[in-house]
This record gives structure tokens, C-alpha cells and sequence, in this order.
């Protein structure tokens, strides 16, 4: 039982006894639940617009914006299944993000407040972001700065900006250092033990589910994207296996 559905509870138990200490947790409970709904229902709509927005600041940083860039939008628009309404509003939203005057730091500032401390849609957010800037090849040394200069805004490390790098070269390298990169997507050392990268795999899945995620304020135009990010841990940790003969 919750704080509030007790405090609902006891206030109900001082009325009516023990009838209306069960009344009081049900409407505590159902007030409970519907501020729960109508938080996570912000939390959404924030994503969404300070996604764009932030988007179409990283798209501009370099001073324009790359015919690339705008298909890297515009696929995402196709990618969360956007009604016209909603891609309506995430093109204004990119557009405005690209207007000199944007302030991209408290723009990410208040999607960070909105999100209320939640790492894994920090991350998720970032994560649109570095395929934004990954629209024209790999991230270069300044598109690493600008990605870390929005993590620390989330609250983020550089060390978890070099995770979703390392993510984005093992979908695109073919290099001997493709193995190193799984290691930093599992977040764990090469000389991690077994059963340690074992545990590691299971955090990760428990916090990238989807269903967690959409609980917590994830767009359910989303998903697609979260279950990418759960496939690609699978992926990391199955080549580490691969590498040290492991089933």
C-alpha cells in the first residue's frame, strides 16, 4: 500500500471505522492512479516535442541542415507510426529547434525536470539524438561534445554517451575493436567474469523493457524504438559469448 492510498485509508478510518477506512483506500487509490495517468500522459508529450526540438538544434549545430538530416527525421517520423496531427507537430517542433535564437541547454533542462530523475528515457532521448548526428557517417570529435553537452544536461556521463556510441559501431563497424565496443554497450570491463556480465544482461533488460519504459512516460510510438535498444544488448552480449565460447 502506497503513502497515499494509507494516508487515504487512515482519513477514511476516522470517519466512518473500518468501512470508511476501505472507502478512503479506494478512492485514494483510483485519485492516485488517475494523477499517475495524467503525469505520464506529460511526460509523453514533452518527450516527443523536446525530442524534435533538440533534434533540429543538433541538425543546425554545424550551421546547416544536411539532406540527410532531414531524411533521418522524417524516417522517424514513419518510424513512430506519427498521425498527422502528431507529425504536424514534430516537423514545428524540429523546425523550432533550428531557430537561432533556441535555447537547446533548458530545453533539455526541462525535458530532464519533466522526466523526474527516469535514466532510461534520458538515455532513450539521447539516443535520438546521436542518430541524428549520425545522419552523415559517424559521430566525429564535435558531434562528441555536443552529445556530451546534452547528457550532462539529463544528468548523464560522458561514459554513457561512449555506450550509445560504442551501440551505434557495432551495428556499423566491422573492426577487430567491434568486441571492445560490445563490452562498453554491456557497460562492463573485458575482464568482467561471466556470471558478472550474466547479471549485467539481466539489469539491462529489466530496465530497457518496454513496458517498464511505457509506465514510466515512454510514447508508445516509441516501442519499436525500445525494443531495438533490447535487441541490441542481446546482440552485445551474444558476441561476447560467441567470443569466449560461452552458450
Amino acid at each position: 500500500m502506497n503513502l497515499f492510498v494509507l494516508v487515504g485509508a487512515l482519513i477514511g478510518f476516522s470517519v466512518g471505522r473500518w468501512t470508511g477506512f476501505f472507502i478512503g483506500a479506494f478512492v485514494a487509490y483510483w485519485i492516485s492512479r488517475k494523477l499517475r495517468q495524467h503525469l505520464v500522459r506529460g511526460v509523453q508529450t514533452r518527450f516527443l516535442d523536446s525530442t524534435f526540438a533538440v533534434m533540429g538544434a543538433v541538425c543546425k549545430a554545424d550551421g546547416r541542415v544536411s539532406e540527410n538530416e532531414i531524411r533521418v527525421a522524417e524516417a522517424l517520423f514513419d518510424r513512430l507510426r506519427l498521425n498527422p496531427a502528431a507529425r504536424s507537430s514534430a516537423r514545428a517542433a524540429f523546425n523550432r529547434g533550428k531557430e537561432p535564437g533556441f535555447d537547446m541547454d533548458g530545453e533539455v533542462r526541462a525535458f530532464a525536470a519533466a522526466a523526474r530523475g527516469q535514466r532510461v528515457l534520458y538515455q532513450m532521448f539521447l539516443q535520438v539524438q546521436l542518430a541524428a548526428v549520425s545522419a552523415d557517417g559517424s559521430p566525429d570529435a564535435a558531434d562528441h561534445r555536443l552529445m556530451v553537452r546534452i547528457a550532462r544536461g539529463l544528468g548523464l556521463s560522458e561514459l554513457e554517451v561512449q555506450r550509445m556510441e560504442a551501440q551505434f559501431r557495432v551495428h556499423t563497424d566491422t573492426r577487430a575493436s567491434k568486441l571492445d565496443d560490445a563490452y562498453s554497450v554491456m557497460g562492463m570491463p573485458a575482464t568482467a567474469t561471466d556470471d558478472e556480465l550474466k547479471k549485467a544482461y539481466r539489469k539491462l533488460m529489466s530496465e530497457h523493457h518496454p513496458d517498464k519504459l511505457a509506465a514510466r512516460g515512454l510514447p508508445e510510438s516509441m516501442r519499436q524504438m525500445a525494443e531495438e535498444k533490447t535487441r541490441d544488448i542481446t546482440a552485445a552480449y551474444d558476441l561476447i559469448k560467441a567470443a569466449r565460447g560461452l552458450t
